[in-house]
């Protein structure tokens, strides 16, 4: 069965930045599910993933656009530390977690102070040419559930 929509791809993936400065890969854990052609997943990544198969490898580059947008420093601000979610001490770099109203959303820490902190709101790969590879594991049609869902999920079923 190839990738197509309303099909549930099962992959692995490795991540790394142009010039190196980051790199993530899903080896250690379960590989990723996602419902094809539902937005799960960065649009250049579908793009290149759709009509592969099982067993199939995928190496594809994507441009910032392609991936988590242009750096916009408009996004920089000052936000209460009370707001923001992480561990120990925050110092400059740190990823924190705040809550908005679509949800939990990642801010980097340019700035700490005792009550206030500047944060960047960007996206941290945002600006950034990245690089899948991706060896996709199973591709198997959706339930309608997830259909109806619009996200793959879990063996047995719904795992929200």
């Amino acid at each position: 069965m190839q990738i197509a929509k309303d099909t549930v791809a099962i992959f692995h993936y490795t991540l790394t930045e142009e010039g190196g400065g980051f790199s993530e890969n899903s080896r250690d854990e379960d590989p990723v599910a996602y419902l094809h052609g539902h937005k799960n997943v960065l649009p250049g990544l579908e793009d290149a993933m759709l009509g592969k198969k099982a067993g199939e490898k995928v190496s594809v580059t994507l441009a910032p656009e392609q991936a988590y947008g242009a750096r916009n420093p408009e996004l920089q601000q000052r936000m209460s530390i009370k707001h923001l979610k992480f561990n120990g001490k925050l110092k400059a770099g740190d990823i924190a977690w705040v809550e908005t109203q679509d949800g939990p959303r990642q801010v980097t820490v340019i700035k700490p102070g005792k009550f206030m902190a500047e944060v960047d709101t960007n996206h941290p790969l945002a600006g950034k040419r990245l690089t899948f590879e991706i060896e996709i594991i199973n591709v198997r049609a959706a339930t309608e559930e997830e259909i109806a869902h619009g996200h793959a999920h879990g063996d047995g079923g719904h795992h929200h």
